[in-house]
């Protein structure tokens, strides 16, 4: 569990490594295209500019988007409680706390590290949900900020917007730009077409990827925090039931959120951030037993 943890620390610069190279790559593929070299630094600067700025406005980003409203302890004291016991047991500063006002039963943690961070939890979880459950639901959330996902899911999304964006202008450029140099390699102008195109789709599995690694491991920290994993099972066994889309749904901020936010789609599954909920479960009742 410890190595696991420390390995999502060391494993920020290695996903910061795969986006630059993808953008790189959109750099290259545009420079292919107008023949013009020194393209690629300022677009390499620019997408870790806009990576950047994502980064800290994180979390303004997630509360704007989710319409979450902060809370204190005399608003909600039961949720309050929960998440102030959570952090006296992890040995964290207490994050602020939000409540989105949505019948879909969800939660979601963000910030920049332990110091900046906030929970928030919908008023669907808080009423479908008993205290065990909601303890173990936060407990993940917590978990999600102990283990800095929270760091390494904001600098993912960051760059993976940054890539969309590039490749959105870079193909509008292909398409628009009149006076570019028609005597471009035709296999160079292939190759970047390309690029250009695929960026995007591999930047979002990537993506999609870490953050359903990042599910697994909060959900293990969560249970180790508690020593209650069946709390948290019973949790998402719950949610299995009563799951439903947010009134405020947003591919944007989907990854942050306990259980996928989104409607439900082959194309959403493909992409999705979240593993499945019986695969969570699974994985939450073989803790179990090792306990």
């Amino acid at each position: 569990m410890y190595s696991a943890i420390s390995a999502n620390k060391r494993n920020t610069i290695l996903i910061m490594a795969v986006f630059v190279g993808v953008v790189a790559a959109i750099g290259w593929a545009i420079s292919a295209l107008y023949g013009n070299t020194y393209l690629t630094p300022w677009i390499i600067g620019g997408a870790a500019v806009y990576a950047l700025i994502q980064y800290f406005a994180a979390d303004k980003l997630a509360v704007a988007m989710t319409g979450a409203q902060q809370i204190e302890k005399s608003d909600n004291p039961r949720l309050w409680r929960i998440v102030e016991n959570l952090s006296i047991t992890n040995g964290m500063p207490m994050p602020r706390v939000y409540i989105v006002d949505d019948p879909a039963p969800n939660a979601f943690a963000t910030g920049r590290d332990p110091k900046h961070a906030l929970v928030a939890a919908t008023t669907g979880i808080l009423e479908i949900m008993n205290d065990r459950e909601i303890e173990g639901v936060m407990a993940h959330e917590m978990g999600h900020v102990k283990n800095y996902d929270i760091r390494v899911s904001m600098i993912a999304f960051g760059l993976a917007s940054a890539i969309g964006i590039l490749s959105d202008i870079a193909f509008r450029m292909m398409l628009f730009g009149g006076d570019r140099d028609r005597q471009a390699n035709p296999i160079m102008m292939v190759a970047g077409i390309v690029v250009i195109i695929l960026a995007p789709i591999v930047a979002a599995l990537i993506q999609a990827a870490i953050s359903r690694q990042r599910e697994y491991l909060a959900d293990a920290t969560g249970a180790l925090t508690t020593r209650d994993p069946e709390g948290l099972a019973s949790a998402l066994a719950k949610l299995k039931e009563y799951s439903r889309p947010m009134q405020k749904q947003s591919t944007a901020t989907a990854h942050l959120f306990f259980a996928n936010p989104l409607k439900p789609g082959t194309i959403a599954n493909l992409f999705s951030t979240h593993p499945p909920l019986d695969d969570r479960i699974a994985r939450l009742n073989e803790t179990l037993t090792k306990m």
